[in-house]
Parts: structure tokens; C-alpha cells; sequence
């Protein structure tokens, strides 16, 4: 079973966001004054007086709402709700008691669930507001007087949400979660695909690009292992990120890029690699991450038995840089060969966690160099040493030397191609340190 789990939840801009940042104590989600700007569900890992637990923010709840997004915003809400152990309605002082929140009440208290109600924006300390005891009128018990923004009462609104928990012993440790960013341009199926693995509408969905902000994440289980998904905003050429809200989340893209041990790159199969999927490609390249690309849209392409191949080389010619990286078709839509994504995550994962001994990479080097001599300049020949691995996820190697400079980076090529012949290391990158006699550690 997994940690307890706290959704934040209640109508648009009261402060929701702002609270999940502090408790989560990072700046995880986007923070404005525009209502809507919370999309989708963003999840965080908490820990309060020794239990750890996750929350969960979920975009405002506007139950009279009629446009697209809002509708998907009040499904989103109430797939959290309907999943958390405990619930957190935030409301403001501000406002009062609106008619909104008393319908959002009603909705939480028909769900069981333990709810603990919280006044935000009660920023100054000493007497309460008199408004703050409008609040009771909701029939949710004592209401807690909160300041996002500055941290008063979030203690009292931790303790009251960890007194919900089921025992601790009912819950056990989820450390061995493989973390998956899907990444790629704006409307090429990420929040498609991810919906497809859940068997729900875990992350919006629509035709208007740029519909996902946040890098929202997905614990997910099935027989291939323990996932977190991350789906992520579609990253656009910088010329085109000309709003704060879009600068945030390419942001957010790249921290969720950082913080993955395995990057699916997609792509849609009816553009090709452009440009833009160069640079995408190019920040997991750069991170060090494991990675699938993923060609999406197959089954709108027209094909013939020579289309697939053709494609593949396309493909890994204009990411001549991660050659490394396996390609798989699929479609979204239809299902097609997504199960073999769980098996290229799990392979690329553990090639990316590969350690190998100093004695077989010495071999390796011996070999190499007697197929290819070292390179020579004015008559002084590189003399290679020794290597041994010093990390993974990537696997950094440390070769050592006699002459940085001797050791073009057309060898250090051959090299690490001669690694990858012998033991593998596909879908993932490798970090070559080379050292001369005489540096320092």
C-alpha cells in the first residue's frame, strides 16, 4: 500500500497552490493571480512528526462551470478526492463564505472522507478576524486559521491531517519507483498516452496545445514494476514562451527532466524529428537520463513493410547525438505496442544503473587499443593508463593518461564505442572523464 495521501482542494484562487508549496517546501506548482492557472493534479512528498505522506493539489472546483477546461478541472479535483485519505478545503477570509464553497463542502462531506478545513490569508497575527467564524456555517467542524503565504497555522493543519491517517503499518516504502518524464513539443500525445497506461483521465486532454502546465506526477503499478510518470508541459520554441504562466512551466520541464531516471522523447510520427525535438532531446542528452523515444501517431501514417525502418533511420540520424536511445512506434489512440514501453523503461533504467569492474573495462581498453592505435602528434603518441567507472545513471568512466590534449575526441568516440560493444549501455548516455599525470583530484 502506498503513503497516505492529502488533496488540497476548493473553488479558483484561494491559495491553494501557494499552500501546497509550503507544505510540500518547494516551489512545485505555479503560483498566480489568474484563476485556472492549476490544472491538473501535482503531487508532492511530505513528512510531518515522522510520517510521511504525499499531497496532492488539484485545480479550483467551479461546480456551476460550463467552459472545457473547468469541466476537466472539477473531474481532476474529484479523481483526487475520490483517491485521498484525507481532504483539505481551502477557503479565504477575503471572500467570506461564498456560495461556491458551500456547494464544494456539501460535495466533500457527501464523500466520507475526513475533511479539515483551512482559512487562508489570515496573514497577520494576534486577534482572529471576526469573519474567520463565518466559516463553521460550512458544518465542517473547527476551521484553521492558515497564512500561505507567510506560514502561520500550516503546524495545526499538519497535525490535524496526520490524526486522519490510517496506522502506519498499513503503509510500506515505495523506494523502488522507477521516475518517467514524458517529454516532447506541445500536442504530440503525452497526456494521451499516460491516460491509456492509467485507464483514466489522470491528465487533461484536448487538442488546444499547451493544455498541460505542470509537470504532474503518476504513481502506477502493473507486473512490469513501480512507476512515477510525469507528464510534463510541452516545451515550445523560446520564441513562442512570450507568457509568464508558459515560462514557468518549460521550467518545469526541465526540473522534471532532473529529477526522472528515465525520459520519454516523443514524437509525432507524421512531422519527423524537427527542430524543436532536437532541443528537447538535447536537455536529456545533457541531464545524463535514460532514454525511449517514442514515436507517436503511427497509426495516422500510411505505410508500406519498408515505412518502419525507414523511419528508425530518420530518426536516429537527426539525434545523431543519443544513437544510443531505442525507438519504438506506437499509438496512443489505439494502444498499439504501449506495453513494450514498460519493457524498454525498465531495460534502459537498469543499463543507465550498470556498474562494471576495472579489470573488464581494462580489457576492453586493451583490446581497443590494440585494434586502433592511440593517436601521435609531433611524434608523441597517447599512452593510455588505466579507466575505471566512478558513477552511474549515467556511468561516468575516468580514463588517465599522459596527454589530455593527445586524447582527441575522435578516440574518445572509438572508445566509448568499444564500451558499448561489450557491455551494452543502451539508452543511456556515458560521461568520459580523461585525466593526464599530474592533475589533482
Amino acid at each position: 500500500m502506498s503513503r497516505p495521501l492529502v488533496a488540497i482542494v476548493g473553488r479558483p484562487n484561494v491559495g491553494k497552490s501557494m499552500l501546497f508549496n509550503r507544505l510540500a517546501g518547494r516551489r512545485l506548482s505555479i503560483v498566480e493571480d489568474t484563476p485556472g492557472v492549476t490544472r491538473d493534479r501535482l503531487y508532492a512528498e511530505c513528512e510531518w512528526n515522522g510520517r510521511k505522506f504525499d499531497i496532492v493539489d488539484t485545480g479550483g472546483i467551479e461546480p456551476s462551470a460550463d467552459s472545457e477546461i473547468l469541466l476537466f478541472m472539477r473531474e481532476q479535483a474529484q479523481i483526487a478526492i475520490d483517491a485521498a485519505d484525507v481532504i483539505v478545503l481551502v477557503t479565504e477570509i477575503g471572500t467570506g463564505v461564498t456560495a461556491a464553497d458551500k456547494t464544494v463542502a456539501d460535495m466533500l462531506k457527501r464523500s466520507g472522507k475526513p475533511v479539515v478545513l483551512v482559512v487562508n490569508k489570515l496573514d497577520s497575527t494576534g486577534d482572529v478576524d471576526p469573519g474567520f467564524y463565518e466559516f463553521y456555517s460550512l458544518g465542517l467542524g473547527d476551521p484553521i486559521a492558515v497564512s500561505a503565504v507567510h506560514g502561520h497555522g500550516t503546524g495545526d493543519l499538519l497535525d490535524e491531517c496526520v490524526a486522519h491517517f490510517p496506522p502506519e503499518s498499513e503503509f510500506e516504502p515505495d523506494d523502488d519507483r522507477i521516475r518517467v518524464a514524458v517529454i516532447g513539443k506541445p500536442n504530440v500525445g503525452k497526456s494521451s498516452l499516460i491516460n491509456l497506461i492509467l485507464g483514466e483521465k489522470r491528465v487533461i486532454v484536448s487538442d488546444m496545445a499547451g493544455t498541460t502546465r505542470d509537470a504532474v506526477d503518476t504513481y502506477f503499478e502493473n507486473k512490469y514494476g513501480k512507476y512515477v510518470f510525469i507528464d510534463t508541459a510541452g516545451i515550445r520554441r523560446r520564441s513562442k514562451v512570450d507568457d509568464r504562466i508558459e515560462k514557468f512551466s518549460v521550467m518545469r520541464a526541465k526540473l522534471a527532466i532532473d529529477r526522472a531516471d528515465v525520459c520519454l522523447i516523443m514524437i509525432d510520427a507524421r512531422e519527423g524529428v524537427t527542430e524543436q525535438d532536437t532541443k528537447i532531446a538535447g536537455l536529456a542528452h545533457e541531464a545524463g537520463k535514460a532514454s525511449v523515444i517514442v514515436v507517436n501517431k503511427w497509426d495516422l501514417v500510411e505505410k508500406d513493410g519498408k515505412t518502419m525502418d525507414k523511419q528508425r533511420r530518420d530518426v536516429l540520424r537527426d539525434l545523431s547525438f543519443m544513437s544510443y536511445a531505442p525507438v519504438l512506434f506506437i499509438s496512443a489512440l489505439t494502444g498499439q505496442r504501449t506495453e513494450r514501453i514498460f519493457e524498454l523503461v525498465n531495460y534502459v533504467n537498469d543499463q543507465s544503473a550498470m556498474r562494471i569492474t576495472t579489470g573488464m573495462l581494462n580489457d576492453v581498453l586493451a583490446d581497443a587499443q590494440a585494434r586502433q592505435q592511440p593517436p601521435t602528434d609531433k611524434g608523441k603518441r597517447l599512452k593510455i593508463y588505466y579507466m575505471t567507472q566512478t558513477g552511474v545513471r549515467p556511468p561516468n568512466f575516468v580514463i588517465f593518461c599522459n596527454s589530455r590534449e593527445l586524447f582527441h575526441f575522435s578516440y574518445q568516440r572509438y572508445i566509448e564505442n568499444q564500451i558499448r560493444a561489450a557491455f551494452g549501455l543502451e539508452g543511456t548516455p556515458v560521461r568520459i572523464v580523461i585525466r593526464q599525470k599530474g592533475d589533482k583530484e
